[in-house]
């Protein structure tokens, strides 16, 4: 947050080319002023400037999903109005970037995708049914220079916006759990319960989340798949699989399972589906 001297109290009005956020103004001399948010389709040299900033937040493998490397790519052409920056107007710097997509959801457990391959998959057919009433986030980027600040907070209530924007009754997420990556041996199933001595969860990201009002709806062991050959996984991972079975892997928040006989490296990663109401 930064503050900006001005002579007289004010309240802001809505940005040109984005969503204004609050601005607080009082008696004194210094204001308060909130990042901006704008969309891909308002502003898309801020995204595609976020676009380069938060390239290496990902692990290398996550890059390769395969539903997602199919699609990723297509959300800011096809999906501009749903993809957006958090930026400082005064020096135009993005300071962090989400992504989501409309999605149809009949508000029940057993009607959530699978995870976050099945809601793109979903997004990007043109006669899914039902009606598009729901917005899916997919993910909260902030550049590694930004990390510390809460942005991630201004990132979520970007989703809030647009969400708004299009008169959506929610927001689902399938989160991916800070902390999991310390615990790939444990089920997400469990780690989904863990809580600290106050009751709030352990994850800290899915914290975020719940302190905001959010709802934790279920777990989602297999929520984006990625296949690759044992070279490629080596590669990514920086790590040698000499022989066939499961690994630890760098960030992983599950085990890769290596078939030496087929080259072929699977990995599933576990996200927790979560809900804001609007």
């Amino acid at each position: 947050m930064q503050t900006r001297a001005i002579s007289s109290p004010v309240r802001g009005p809505e940005a040109a080319g984005g969503i204004r956020a609050s601005v607080f103004a009082s008696l004194s001399i210094l204001v308060l002023v909130e990042p901006l948010i704008a969309t891909a389709a308002e502003r898309p040299d801020l995204f595609r400037r976020g676009s380069e900033l938060t390239g290496d937040i990902w692990p290398a493998y996550n890059t390769h999903g395969e539903v997602l490397s199919v699609y990723w790519g297509r959300l800011a052409e096809e999906f501009a109005e749903f993809q957006f920056v958090v930026y400082d107007a005064a020096a135009e710097e993005v300071l962090a970037q989400g992504h989501s997509i409309p999605c149809a959801w009949d508000g029940t457990l057993e009607g959530l995708p699978v995870g976050i391959d099945e809601v793109v998959e979903r997004g990007f057919e043109p006669d899914a049914p039902g009606r598009r009433g729901t917005l899916s986030g997919l993910a909260v980027e902030v550049p590694r220079r930004n990390q510390g600040r809460g942005l991630s907070r201004h990132v979520i209530g970007g989703m809030r916006s647009v969400a708004a924007r299009h008169g959506m009754g929610a927001i689902i997420v399938p989160l991916r759990p800070l902390l999991k990556e310390r615990y790939p041996l444990v089920p997400i199933e469990r780690y989904v319960e863990w809580t600290r001595p106050d009751g709030s969860p352990f994850d800290p990201w899915i914290r975020v989340h719940t302190g905001l009002g959010a709802a934790i709806l279920k777990p989602a062991p297999r929520s984006l798949k990625i296949v690759g050959r044992v070279e490629e996984w080596e590669a990514w991972t920086q790590m040698e699989f000499p022989e066939s079975g499961d690994y630890v892997i760098p960030q992983g928040l599950a085990l890769l399972s290596v078939d030496r006989a087929a080259g072929i490296g699977t990995y599933f990663e576990p996200n927790v589906w979560i809900r804001h109401r609007l």
